[in-house]
């Protein structure tokens, strides 16, 4: 079953680090099977009081591919200059089997 990270991006405290990072992290995303769904843009609250501030979504094949790639060495040096560069809420969830995908 498909997986995907959550980013919420809250705050970016120094933009030259996640430019960097901004320019680098595709390629690994993709070397563990992911593919971004969604990156940014407006933003409405339909029901109760979340906000996200700049979501990003990435689509991986599993749970299993999508931890491979958060934990992986070829991730950890980008992870920390986006964590340097950058405050945000990230989560990995996998999607389960339910009659409303069928419909």
């Amino acid at each position: 079953m498909a997986a995907y990270a959550l980013f919420d991006n809250i705050e970016v405290s120094d933009p030259d680090k996640l430019a960097e990072y901004a320019s680098r992290v595709r390629a690994v995303v993709e070397s563990f099977g992911g593919a971004y769904r969604a990156v940014g843009g407006q933003v409405d609250v339909l029901e109760g009081t979340a906000m996200l501030g700049y979501p990003v979504l990435i689509e991986f094949p599993d749970l299993q591919a999508a931890h491979r790639w958060y934990d992986s060495p070829d991730y950890r040096e980008l992870k920390a200059l986006r964590q340097a560069g950058s405050r945000a809420n990230a989560i990995i969830f996998e999607t389960a089997p339910s009659d409303l995908l069928d419909a």
